[in-house]
């Protein structure tokens, strides 16, 4: 199953980011989706699991939960935006992972790519760094990687290039 995953779009959806999900066969968006037409252009492309974020309005929050846990080829998946870094979770997050016990925790929020295994849990901790062109990230990035059976394997940052100006700047 080749899934491919991001976050921090903050509203923006373009075609080279279209181009690398038609080639998977779920979407995983991390939050800060920024606008509904993000979920629904992503959609067009595979089926897509999202969570809100922090800057998201009442409409995505109504449309997205907080937190997803889903399985997919045997490993267990969480995913919630604001996680913070292993060793280094907030509260809500360690509860979460301490009552779960996933395999892969996904986050977004730090616009930061980090893909590492939690030396503590030894569940991998995923953040596709950011897609979108507000932030404070250089380089818009995301993620693809494939679940088979119970493996994580052929793992790839996609570089989409620089952001676009700061927001207000």
């Amino acid at each position: 199953m080749r899934i491919g995953l991001l976050s921090d779009t903050h509203g923006y959806m373009g075609p080279e980011i279209l181009e690398v999900t038609a080639t998977c066969d779920e979407i995983w968006h991390a939050g800060d989706i920024g606008h509904a037409d993000v979920l629904k252009a992503l959609s067009r492309t595979a089926p897509v699991l999202a969570v809100y974020g922090n800057i998201d309005d009442a409409e995505m929050r109504r449309t997205c939960p907080e937190m997803v846990m889903v399985e997919r080829q045997g490993l267990k998946m969480l995913m919630i935006h604001i996680a913070g870094t292993p060793g280094r979770y907030n509260a809500h997050v360690r509860k979460l992972v301490t009552a779960h016990a996933p395999d892969i925790l996904v986050c977004g929020h730090s616009h930061i790519l980090r893909v590492m295994k939690d030396p503590a849990t030894g569940h991998w901790h995923l953040n596709p760094g950011a897609a979108g062109h507000h932030g404070f990230h250089l380089i818009r990035t995301m993620l693809t990687f494939t679940l088979d059976n119970g493996r994580l394997c052929d793992m790839a940052a996609v570089e989409f290039g620089r952001r676009g100006r700061l927001s207000g700047a």
